[in-house]
């Protein structure tokens, strides 16, 4: 009998980040060859490569003459590129740039990963022809990174999504998820924002857009430019918190709503909600249920008391 081997080629960057992860499995269940690479989290599943090191960048493509690269490595968080903002550009817009013109080297589609922070929230919905306004150094390094993808790689994707939750290996990987905690201890209350509009968005559901769009480029060279991809539950952080405790049938009264706009840390859009109909219009997309995703994605560290109880008691 014949045995499938997988004869087109993806590298994914971030490869042991949340949506990495996410990217790898996805193409590599699609029986494409995949290869990922991690900085420090990566052996030895992954290879492990500074993005920042060009050489090191430029022989890995080389070596591995990939038909698609997703780009997810970044420094995703905001007030972490606030307080580095130097280190944070070289890893947003400069690896990013250079990974551009590696890629165009070879011939490979490069999919960007970018975030709906490039808008500042005014106006929403919007569309890939929207103009960009980012309110925080976040949101102008991906900004950035989109120019330096675009104006070395004219046949490069951005992928513009919102904030992701999926099945982390720490709460604190995803900003949705870290809020069990909060919502678990019930004898604490707790304060929520209840400003902020987002669109929680499963990293499975962006990893397979990511494989549908590639899959399309290799049919179709006139698949290249911006995209956008979101979830289309809208919810505050207040509500996602509340969505959580439903979910697990824990109580969520000591949860108190904040509609006041946050003072601490790096500002943040009010609602930059993604309009994804140029996806939805190819035919691409996958949504899973908020409800149905964060289950799966957080029962592993749900403490349950009465389960606590039947086992050690």
């Amino acid at each position: 009998e014949e045995v499938n081997i997988p004869t087109r080629r993806v590298l994914v960057t971030g490869a042991t980040g949340l949506l990495g992860r996410a990217v790898y499995k996805e193409f590599q269940q699609s029986n494409w060859h995949t290869v990922g690479c991690g900085f420090r989290r990566a052996r030895p599943k992954f290879e492990q490569v500074n993005l920042l090191d060009s050489e090191a960048v430029h022989h890995l493509i080389h070596d591995f003459q990939p038909h698609v690269i997703v780009h997810c490595a970044a420094e995703r968080r905001p007030d972490v590129v606030e307080s580095q903002p130097d280190a944070a550009s070289q890893l947003n817009v400069g690896a990013s740039g250079n990974l551009a013109k590696e890629a165009a080297a070879v011939g490979a589609f490069l999919i960007y990963i970018s975030s709906d922070y490039v808008f500042d929230g005014t106006n929403p919905p919007y569309t890939e022809e929207d103009i960009p306004n980012p309110l925080n150094l976040y949101g102008k390094t991906k900004l950035d990174g989109e120019k330096a993808v675009l104006e070395n790689n004219l046949g490069a994707a951005v992928l513009r999504i919102p904030v992701l939750y999926g099945e982390v290996e720490k709460l604190e990987e995803s900003a949705v998820t870290v809020m069990f905690d909060k919502v678990q201890f019930s004898n604490k209350s707790a304060n929520m924002d209840h400003w902020q509009q987002r669109f929680p968005t499963h990293v499975k559901d962006v990893a397979s857009v990511c494989r549908q769009l590639a899959e399309k480029r290799m049919l179709d060279p006139s698949i290249k430019g911006t995209f956008h991809w979101s979830g289309n539950e809208q919810m505050t952080k207040y509500e996602m918190a509340c969505a959580i405790a439903d979910a697990f049938n824990l109580p969520s009264s000591h949860l108190r709503p904040i509609t006041d706009s946050p003072v601490i840390g790096a500002q943040r859009p009010k609602n930059a909600q993604l309009d994804c109909s140029k996806l939805e219009t190819l035919g691409i997309g996958q949504r899973t249920p908020f409800r149905i995703g964060i289950k799966d994605s957080l029962w592993p560290f749900l403490i349950d008391k009465r389960w606590r109880q039947t086992v050690f008691h």
